[in-house]
Parts: structure tokens; C-alpha cells; sequence
């Protein structure tokens, strides 16, 4: 198997060499890294966008047709995803906002836990601020975390999608089957599933049964828990393995890939090296064929990087990794800052927008 990473992204596709389009979005790249592992170890070659036919035919049948299977979904457009009476058009990147109601929350300190109306109040401040859809977790997924019963789950979050839902586009951040009942019966459109659909044996029919998109996220032992592992020896490539088995196993459970939507899991049983190389990485995982959702927002690389920045003072972090996923063709920014995300990137996309008109017009 060959692995396909677009690079030398490229404003516009007028110009001196020949580039392809990044998944119906934003951007065009005119190279790829083809990235060949063989007993543990890769290899890599640098072949442009021009030259990719000609690359294709040195290879063996088989070899060659599931590369130009990849470089296919690399380039169609994602579908668009109904998210109730909304759908979301992946021609570039939206925002997710981050609802926490847990006790121990590690962005709020747990103030929305007991208080329904105040947490659905915060959901429609997202909205009204650009975000595209609200995520709702009644679990806390950092490292330690406790275990949360799946009826404490519901009672927190059920009262927030009910408040929420016909306004705001919910999705449901949970692994456990009855919540994902609960919230898709209160109104919450879609599954957010840390997991992916691993830990609880009824999750994948629940959402294949209710046709809502879901997110399938990596961490090295889902069935346990978020962030146990042994460690990598090629972290990109695994997670990429990883999730290109969990949405053939969501297939044939019934999901239709077009509402797949697949996150690299930064911050998930993984080390600083580690997260750093998925994000670098991150073009690679287009040749999934899904959108990709990033969840970066206020993580402990941030802190890492930034002299132990606490929680409450990673904005600056926060907001330059949504754009390093914007740069990347993530469709999906999964943020607790929403006003300071949308105006970045709609800056962002005023840049692009300049730089491409002038050349077209």
C-alpha cells in the first residue's frame, strides 16, 4: 500500500505547474509525498501532480489502481452533510463548538454542569459567534478521568440538547449507547464518538439505525479507554490504518462513509512528539475520503510548547493550530474559543480569497 500526503499547496490553480484540487476546498497542491512502509520501515518519494500518471504506470496492477483509488478520494468533493435542517458544505472549513457539562471540565472548571439553561445559553452564544454546530460531552475524556454511569451522562446532557435542539445543531460526545439514544432523541443530529463506535457494542447500529453523521476518532485502545498504548513506531501511519479499518468496520454496519468523519485523536495516548507529527502530517488523512475533524483546541501541547501555559491561556496556541487545520483542508475545527476562531478564519479566507481572484478575473 502506497499513503499520499498533498504538498506544496498552492494559492490558485493558474500557475507554472500542473495541481489538483484538495477535497472540493480551498486549496491545491502540486505535489504528493508518496510514502511507502515495508517491514516497519518507509520510504519516501516526492512526484507532481503533473507527473502522477506517468508515476502510476510504473507501478504493479494492483499497487497502481489502489493508489489512484486514493488520489481519487483525495480529490472529490465531501458530500455535504444534513445536520437537521442545516447542511454543512465542506468548500471550507466550519467551526465546532466545545459544550462541556461535566464536574471536573478541563476548560471551565465544571461551571455548567448543573445548570441547563446557563450550558444551552453558551450553545447558542456559539452559534450566534459563526460556530456551524454545537458538540455536547457530559464525560470528561482527559488523562485520569473517572468513568461517568451512563445515567449521570443523560441527566446532564439530555435537558442541554432539548434546549438546544430545532435552533442549534447538537452533536453528542459520548461512547456509551444509551446516550447516544438519549441526545438523538432529544434532537442532537449527530454522534461524536472518542471510540470509534469500540466501546459500546450496540454504538454503531444506534447510528447507522437514526442515519445521522458520526466522527470516528483515534486512540490506541478504544475498547479500554482513551489514552492507554504502548507507543508508536510511525503514529501517522498507524492512525491512519486505524481509521481506515473503523470506517470499514462503520460500513458495514450500515453507515453510509458519506456521514463518516474521521479525527486524528491529538492529545490521545499520545506524546508531544507524537501530536506533532499527526499535525504536521495532517493532509494525509484526505485520502480516507471523509472530512476530517481537528480537535487541538487548548490541549497540553499547547502548554508544552508555550512554557507551560496553563489551560486558560492557551488561546493564541489554540487559534494557531485551527489555522495550521484550515491550511491543511480540515473541514472540522473543534474549538472552545468560537468568536476567536471564526474571525481568523475568516481572515483566512479573505487571504485566500484575494490571492485567487486577481489571477481568475
Amino acid at each position: 500500500m502506497l499513503y499520499l500526503r498533498p504538498i506544496r499547496f498552492a494559492d490558485t490553480p493558474v500557475g507554472a505547474e500542473p495541481v489538483a484540487r484538495l477535497a472540493g476546498g480551498l486549496l491545491w497542491f502540486a505535489a504528493l509525498e508518496v510514502i511507502a512502509v515495508e517491514g516497519g520501515r518507509r520510504r519516501e518519494r516526492i512526484v507532481p501532480v503533473g507527473e502522477w500518471d506517468a508515476f502510476l504506470a510504473t507501478l504493479p496492477g494492483e499497487q497502481a489502481e489502489a493508489a489512484a483509488a486514493t488520489f481519487a478520494r483525495l480529490t472529490a468533493p465531501r458530500a455535504p452533510l444534513t445536520l437537521g435542517a442545516r447542511v454543512l458544505r465542506f468548500d471550507q472549513p466550519h467551526v465546532a463548538g466545545i459544550l462541556n457539562v461535566t464536574p471536573d471540565s478541563f476548560s471551565d472548571g465544571g461551571k455548567l454542569h448543573d445548570d441547563p439553561e446557563a450550558a444551552a445559553a453558551r450553545g447558542f452564544d456559539m452559534i450566534a459567534a459563526g460556530a456551524s454546530l454545537v458538540d455536547l460531552g457530559g464525560e470528561s475524556t482527559r488523562p485520569g478521568a473517572p468513568l461517568v454511569w451512563e445515567g449521570d451522562e443523560v441527566a446532564r446532557t439530555r435537558p442541554v440538547v432539548e434546549r438546544l435542539a430545532g435552533a442549534a445543531p447538537v452533536s453528542i460526545d459520548t461512547r456509551k449507547g444509551p446516550v447516544m439514544e438519549a441526545a438523538l432523541a432529544a434532537g442532537a443530529v449527530m454522534v461524536n464518538d472518542i471510540s470509534s463506535l469500540a466501546w459500546d457494542p450496540r454504538a454503531a447500529a444506534i447510528v447507522a439505525g437514526a442515519g445521522v453523521p458520526v466522527v470516528l476518532m483515534h486512540s490506541p485502545e478504544p475498547a479500554k479507554g482513551p489514552h492507554g498504548g504502548q507507543g508508536y513506531r510511525d503514529v501517522l501511519i498507524e492512525a491512519y490504518d486505524f481509521l481506515a479499518a473503523r470506517i470499514a468496520f462503520a460500513e458495514r454496519a450500515g453507515i453510509d462513509r458519506a456521514r463518516i468523519i474521521v479525527d486524528p485523536g491529538i492529545g490521545f495516548g499520545k506524546t508531544l512528539a507524537d501530536n506533532l507529527a499527526l499535525l504536521n502530517g495532517l493532509a494525509l488523512f484526505h485520502g480516507l475520503g471523509c472530512p476530517i475533524m481537528l480537535g487541538a483546541s487548548r490541549k497540553r501541547l499547547i502548554g508544552a510548547l508555550a512554557g507551560e501555559a496553563p489551560v486558560e491561556a492557551r488561546l493564541g496556541g489554540s487559534v494557531a493550530l485551527a489555522l495550521l487545520g484550515a491550511q491543511a483542508g480540515a473541514q472540522l475545527l473543534r474549538v472552545h474559543d468560537v468568536a476567536e476562531t471564526v474571525q481568523a478564519l475568516k481572515v483566512w479566507r479573505g487571504l485566500r480569497d484575494a490571492a485567487l481572484t486577481p489571477r481568475l478575473g
